[in-house]
C-alpha cells in the first residue's frame, strides 16, 4: 500500500528538499550526481546501463514500473544507477515478458528509489541549475546532516568510474535471440565473420547483440588491457565501449588508445568517442545537465539527413579543439550544436556520441554497425561489401 511505504527525503546540494515515499532498498541510501532522462520506456535497460554509474535518474515520464522486469532487458549484470526518483510507481505490472516486480528488483540490487515528488519542478531546476549531486535517504530525517553529506559527494568532473564497471577478466560474447536466449549456432561463415576486440569501459549488452548481428566475434576486454595483448589477438576491428565518468579522468585509455591509433579499424561509441578525440589530441567538456533521452535530433554533415537517437552522456566533445586535427565532423547535435561524431581523414576510425544501439529508442542509426563491417571488410580487402538486411545476411 502507498501509505505503507517510508517517508524519503531527496536533498540536492544547492538545499533544495523533496519529500517522497521510499521504494526499493529503503534500508540504504542514494547518493550521486542527480540527472534526468526523458524516454518514455525502457526504465530497465536505463538503471542497467554501467554509463549511469554513480548517478541517480530521474525519469521525467511519470509512470513507471508497469511493465514490470525480466532477465533480458538488461544493459549489464545489475542495476547499475545509484538511485532512482520518478512521480509514480506502478503497483501493477503487466506485459507477456514480466517476470518480477520492479521495486523487488530493486530491492535485490540495494537500490533506494523516491516516489511522490514533484519531478518537473526537479527537472526544472536540474536544466535552469545544472546537474547536481543529490542524496536520498528514508533512514536520516534531519534535512542540514543530509546536505551537508550530499556537498561532499565527489564530483563527477574528474572522477575515472570505469574500473567499477569494466569485466575483471576477458571472455567471448555468447549473442543470443530476441527472446534473451542463447544461440546454439551461428549463421555465419568464417569468411563472413570479423573478430572484434571491445575495450569495456562498461559496455551495454545490446551494444555486443548488434556486433554480433552483423557477424562480429567478440573478445570483450578489461578497460585496462594493455594494447600489446590488444595487438596480440590479431583482431580484425576494435571496438571502444560508452561509460560513466569524466573523459579526461581515464588518462590510461587515453595513453592506451594513442598506441592503437592507424593499427586495426576502430569504432567507439559515447565515452569511447569521447577518449578517441583525446586521444587525437582533442578535448573534453562537461555539460550544463547532458544529454540522456531516445529522442534526441542528430544530422549526418555530409548528406543533411536527421536522425532520432538515444543519448546518455554527461560529457561532450569541444569542436574548437578538433579544428586543427585530420578528423572531419560527421554528426552534429540539432539541439545545441554538439560534436555527434567524426571520422579520421587518413586511418580507419570513426565514432560516435550517441548510442546507434539504442535500448532504449529508435533505430535511426543502426547503419554504423555496417559502416564498421564495411571498414574491416576494406581493411581485410579479400571479398565484397556485406549488407545486413532485415533477416540475415547477404552478399553483393
Amino acid at each position: 500500500m502507498i501509505n505503507s511505504r517510508p517517508t524519503a527525503k531527496l536533498v540536492l546540494e544547492n538545499g533544495l528538499v523533496f519529500t517522497g515515499r521510499g521504494f526499493g532498498a529503503t534500508d540504504q541510501e542514494a547518493l550521486g550526481e542527480v540527472v534526468f532522462n526523458t524516454s518514455i520506456t525502457g526504465y530497465q535497460e536505463i538503471l542497467t546501463d554501467p554509463s549511469y554509474f554513480g548517478q541517480i535518474v530521474t525519469f521525467t515520464y511519470p509512470h513507471q514500473g508497469n511493465v514490470g522486469v525480466n532477465n533480458f532487458d538488461v544493459e549489464s549484470k545489475g542495476v547499475q544507477a545509484a538511485g532512482m526518483i520518478v512521480r509514480e510507481l506502478s503497483r501493477i505490472r503487466s506485459n507477456w515478458r514480466s517476470e518480477e516486480n520492479l521495486e523487488v528488483y530493486l530491492r535485490k540490487h540495494g537500490v533506494l528509489g523516491i516516489e511522490g515528488i514533484d519531478t518537473r519542478m526537479l527537472v526544472r531546476t536540474l536544466r535552469e541549475e545544472g546537474a547536481m549531486r543529490g542524496i536520498i535517504s528514508a533512514i536520516e530525517p534531519n534535512e542540514q546532516v543530509l546536505l551537508e553529506r550530499a556537498r561532499a559527494i565527489p564530483s563527477m568532473k574528474g572522477a575515472d568510474l570505469t574500473s567499477y564497471v569494466t569485466t575483471a577478466e576477458a571472455y567471448q560474447w555468447e549473442p543470443r535471440d530476441k527472446s534473451g536466449y542463447l544461440l546454439s549456432t551461428n549463421s555465419f561463415t568464417p569468411e563472413q565473420e570479423f573478430h572484434v576486440a571491445v575495450l569495456d569501459y562498461g559496455v551495454k549488452h545490446n551494444i555486443l547483440e548488434r556486433l554480433s548481428s552483423f557477424g562480429c566475434r567478440l573478445t570483450v576486454l578489461p578497460g585496462l588491457t594493455p594494447p600489446e595483448d590488444i595487438l596480440d589477438l590479431n583482431p580484425d576491428g576494435i571496438f571502444i565501449s560508452n561509460g560513466p565518468g569524466d573523459p579526461d579522468a581515464v588518462t590510461y585509455a587515453v595513453e592506451n588508445l594513442k598506441v592503437l591509433l592507424g593499427k586495426k579499424p576502430i569504432f567507439g561509441i559515447c565515452l569511447g568517442h569521447q577518449l578517441l578525440a583525446l586521444a587525437l589530441g582533442g578535448e573534453t567538456y562537461k555539460l550544463k545537465f547532458g544529454h540522456r533521452g531516445a529522442n534526441h535530433p542528430v544530422q549526418q554533415v555530409a548528406t543533411g539527413a536527421n536522425e532520432i537517437t538515444s543519448q546518455n552522456h554527461g560529457f561532450a566533445v569541444d569542436l574548437d579543439s578538433m579544428k586543427d586535427l585530420p578528423v572531419e565532423l560527421t554528426h552534429v547535435n540539432l539541439n545545441d550544436n554538439t560534436v555527434e561524431g567524426f571520422r579520421h581523414k587518413d586511418i580507419p576510425l570513426f565514432c560516435v556520441q550517441y548510442h546507434p544501439e539504442a535500448s532504449p529508442g529508435p533505430h535511426d542509426a543502426d547503419y554504423l554497425f555496417r559502416q564498421f563491417i564495411e571498414m574491416m571488410e576494406q581493411e581485410r580487402g579479400n571479398r565484397p561489401l556485406t549488407v545486413r538486411e532485415e533477416e540475415g545476411i547477404t552478399l553483393k
